[in-house]
């Protein structure tokens, strides 16, 4: 980690990433590049529907290739890049047909390393397979959720999921979560862990900076009038009041309560719900 010099207050522990030891250095690949425009958490009619969003520098849109449809075709990574729509690194793919896509990146892949997209591919850190073929006990990330809708699960800085079982069909995976789901031995997946696990130790250091990154100021429940949260309220510095915590809708939030919705499409391929609160950390 990239530490400063204590200048001022908000410096002092402010922590980075030493990116220039990091990334290969390149400019991004032109073709691949997008604009996009700023929804600012508003929907069509313009009404905020995710808060503590607006503002941030301004940004083009890295085209990621999540679907991974070109098979048995050897790929080489030709730089490594950095991504401000998301933590991992991505790096320029260069296939042997001559075609180029943006990947994520692994742990242990440097610029020349190669990867494989097939059934019979090596289980090698970076090549991709049906998970009907990768062994219990495997790491993998860029999970897909249905075969060839392409990967969704697993594809944050450092995070990884492992392959715990096989059964009728399904393989079951442990995600970071430490949620246990059934996912179809059709889908595909890649081998390792997404790089860039030191994501989660930068320290940002000054509320100014989080403006940089589109992250605007989250108001305390406690510090609001009773009108506008259910824990506001009270002389001085008070207490929720409550037995449990609420969002500002009254619906159960954090402090380890399920906040699964019950008839959730997807709870039949739940095998283990995830653990919460303290005995997670433990």
């Amino acid at each position: 980690m990239k530490t400063y010099k204590p200048t001022t207050k908000s410096r002092r522990f402010m922590t980075n990433l030493p990116y220039r030891e990091l990334l290969s250095g390149d400019t991004p690949h032109k073709p691949l590049l997008k604009s996009k425009k700023r929804q600012s958490g508003r929907n069509a009619f313009g009404r905020i529907t995710v808060r503590h969003q607006g503002g941030g520098h301004k940004r083009r849109l890295r085209d990621i290739d999540f679907s991974y449809d070109k098979k048995n075709i050897p790929a080489r990574i030709e730089t490594v890049e950095y991504d401000p729509f998301r933590s991992a690194f991505i790096g320029l793919a260069l296939y042997r047909d001559g075609e180029r896509r943006y990947v994520i990146l692994p742990k242990e892949v440097k610029v020349g390393s190669t990867f494989l997209v097939g059934e019979n591919a090596p289980l090698t850190v970076g090549n991709r397979l049906p998970l009907g073929s990768i062994p219990v006990g495997t790491f993998v990330y860029n999970i897909e959720l249905s075969p060839g809708a392409g990967a969704s699960l697993v594809r944050s800085a450092g995070n990884f999921a492992e392959v715990v079982a096989h059964d009728a069909g399904y393989a079951q995976v442990k995600l970071p979560s430490t949620e246990i789901r059934k996912v179809s031995d059709l889908c595909w997946a890649s081998i390792g862990a997404v790089g860039n696990e030191e994501y989660n130790l930068v320290v940002i250091g000054k509320a100014g900076r989080s403006r940089w990154m589109g992250i605007r100021p989250t108001v305390r429940g406690t510090a609001m009038n009773p009108v506008d949260h259910p824990h506001g309220g009270g002389e001085g510095r008070q207490g929720r009041g409550l037995r449990r915590a609420k969002s500002a809708w009254g619906k159960p939030t954090g402090k380890g309560q399920k906040t699964r919705t019950p008839k959730k499409y997807s709870n039949v391929f739940i095998v283990s719900r995830r653990k919460v609160g303290k005995s997670r950390k433990g």
